[in-house]
């Protein structure tokens, strides 16, 4: 087992029982939170974040142009340069940390206008507020180089370490909040474990790394010496504005074209789906800086080999999700809030299609990414357009079955379409022909698996009438739908015999 193939493994490993644990207790600490410190303090929490979401928005694309021009460094151990892309890395960030800071402390201004109703006082908003900021900052001002960890495929150490003060701070958070009801202590928590959090992993970086020298302040001048990361960053940007402003705008777009209620019912589906998404990102997202040494590497067969070994299990995850959203979200909904919070058929097939076009492109989006293929901004701003438009004219004339429509629509013909083309042809230097050989097949196969799977499903009582019978029922499809899928996989789709291989490796070795 190679170490590419090792520290991917470890990443998604570690994500994994985080993704667990982190899950649990965010269940479990928000019912004390709620109880204990009241609706209104942890709405106010969650308003003054999303007021920091937005403020973040300044650093979109540095990050990501940061990351891929530290792949080939790394595989060639060039640490002189490591340290010198690191240093004006450190020196956009102090400018970027310094523009929140000013954008936070005039916002802050507007607090007594903002919040002037709010029972809780504003001693208590400027204390959460100052305090978000502050562990925000302190990212920007010293904890930067994490990101030379996730380059280097060393992710889960970040995992490790910054998700075990989360979990022990909320721990803590929810000692204080049961005994003491303290708004003002559970916010002190949050700071508190936001330093110690930022003093463990620079305490890890240094052991890493002790090569590792940075110095913020030639970061002005070392910045002329590598032009294509204010290149590579204006690029990213354009792309991550356009990704903020389309899909955190469904709740939006509902409100204005249907209903504050209907925002609700919209939202109780995409929980789900988002927590079970995360599952499987907490995994797949733990290849990229594999895929970025693999890139720098220049290897073309391996490249292309991991290529189509990625790419089926993308549409079979993608698939995976399809059949299970499709055909149990609205019996565990219909449980869990009642049948009333059941939407349209139409939303969950278009929604179920959504799903399925961003999860299976997701091999061409990180060979992309990995290739610096940054540069087609004109499809960022066309997405955006017919975003606009779309959602305007579906949403006026059939509401949220409008707006999903919006992005089945204009995933294909970016996402579907244009990505792959993009790859092949400034990337991979292949015909655009070769890709649609290979990934036909992994469509082809979904569809049928879909078909025969839903159809044999069909044959029991599918309608449970409690949790046990939605799990027996949910376990019976799932097992058919996978040895359909699974075995016309193996049979037909590029790269399973691969990955079949791999995973055989893998576990002898292990054993």
């Amino acid at each position: 087992m190679s170490e590419r193939v090792s520290k991917s493994l470890k990443n998604a490993e570690v994500n994994l029982i985080f993704y667990f644990l982190a899950l649990f207790l965010a269940f479990f600490s928000r019912k004390i939170f709620l109880e204990c410190l009241g609706a209104e303090f942890i709405g106010l929490n969650g308003t003054l974040s999303n007021i920091l979401g937005y403020l973040n928005l300044a650093e979109l694309g540095i990050g990501g142009s940061i990351g891929y021009l530290l792949y080939k460094p790394l595989q060639q151990k060039n640490k002189a340069e490591i340290s010198e892309i690191l240093s004006v890395f450190g020196y956009l960030y102090n400018w970027i940390g310094g523009i929140i800071l000013g954008a936070g402390i005039v916002i802050s201004f507007f607090f007594p206008f903002i919040f002037g109703n709010t029972q809780l006082g504003l001693g208590i908003v400027y204390f959460s507020f100052y305090s978000i900021l502050g562990s925000s900052l302190i990212g920007y001002f010293i904890n930067y180089r994490q990101i030379l960890l996730s380059a280097d495929q060393k992710n889960y150490l970040v995992a490790i370490y910054s998700q075990s003060a989360n979990l022990a701070k909320i721990l803590l958070q929810i000692y204080f909040a049961y005994n003491y009801k303290n708004l003002y202590l559970w916010v002190a928590v949050e700071f508190i474990f936001g330093i110690i959090g930022c003093i463990i992993l620079n305490w890890k970086i240094n052991k890493e790394y002790p090569w590792l020298k940075t110095h913020k302040t030639k970061g002005r001048a070392l910045l002329m010496k590598y032009p294509s990361i204010l290149t590579y960053t204006r690029q990213i940007f354009i792309h991550k504005i356009k990704d903020f402003l389309i899909y955190k705008s469904d709740e939006l777009f509902i409100f204005l074209f249907v209903s504050l209620k209907m925002v609700a019912f919209y939202g109780n589906y995409t929980i789900i789906t988002t927590k079970v998404g995360q599952l499987f990102t907490s995994i797949l997202g733990s290849m990229e800086a594999s895929i970025g040494n693999l890139v720098a590497e220049g290897n073309k067969q391996n490249i292309m080999r991991v290529f189509w070994e990625i790419t089926t299990i993308r549409h079979f995850v993608a698939g995976f999700l399809c059949f299970s959203i499709y055909h149990f979200m609205e019996p565990f909904i219909s449980l869990w809030l009642g049948a009333e919070y059941i939407l349209s058929r139409e939303i969950l097939i278009l929604l179920v299609l959504s799903i399925y076009i961003g999860t299976s492109r997701g091999s061409v989006d990180m060979f992309n990414a990995t290739h610096g293929l940054f540069a087609d901004t004109w499809t960022a701003w066309l997405e955006l357009f017919l975003t606009i438009v779309i959602t305007l004219i579906g949403g006026y004339l059939w509401g949220i079955a409008g707006i999903l429509l919006n992005k089945v629509i204009t995933t294909t013909l970016i996402g579907l379409l244009w990505k792959p083309y993009y790859l092949f042809h400034s990337g991979l230097h292949l015909s655009y022909s070769t890709y649609w050989k290979g990934a036909s097949r992994n469509f082809i196969v979904s569809i049928i698996s879909f078909a025969v799977a839903h159809a044999l499903l069909e044959m029991f009582d599918s309608t449970p009438q409690n949790y046990m019978q939605l799990f027996y029922i949910a376990t019976i499809g799932v097992l058919i739908y996978l040895a359909i899928n699974l075995t016309l996989i193996y049979l037909f789709c590029k790269g399973a015999k691969d990955f079949y291989m791999r995973i055989l490796s893998i576990l002898h070795i292990k054993k």
